[in-house]
């Protein structure tokens, strides 16, 4: 189960990575991202933010699939507070999502967001219950 959960965990993280990347390049998705305050291509500074969440959604893959084992022992071992801290941006991503004022990014992240902090909740509190050195 635990494998599961990390691979739809991972599955939506490169979604969101991918978002994220149109984003940098100039799709015209802004009215989905930031509250909606930006409609059409973002600007410049807000690219780089794209950016930036892009590569924090890569460093997310890595710590899941390695937290759920997929990578084997060690990595599973060292990306153990990687992996709670994905938890923690998850979590902040729910409630960020849920109190946009657009109804339009609210309706497309919030369920992923939501998904996403359940799946990392759940590798890390399985492999806290089948590792208890690892915690």
């Amino acid at each position: 189960m635990i494998r599961v959960a990390a691979r739809l965990f991972v599955f939506l993280a490169l979604s969101v990575a991918a978002f994220q990347a149109a984003l940098v390049i100039g799709a015209p998705w802004g009215h989905l991202t930031w509250g909606g305050q930006y409609p059409g291509a973002l600007p410049t500074g807000m690219r780089v933010v794209a950016g930036l969440s892009f590569l924090l959604m890569l460093g997310a893959v890595w710590a899941m699939a390695s937290r759920a084992g997929i990578f084997g022992p060690e990595a599973q071992a060292r990306a153990r507070v990687a992996a709670w801290a994905v938890v923690a941006y998850s979590g902040v991503s729910v409630l960020a999502n849920a109190a946009t004022p657009s109804a339009a990014e609210r309706a497309l992240w919030l369920p992923v967001a939501t998904v996403m902090f359940a799946c990392s909740l759940a590798v890390v509190l399985q492999v806290a219950r089948d590792h208890p050195g690892q915690r």
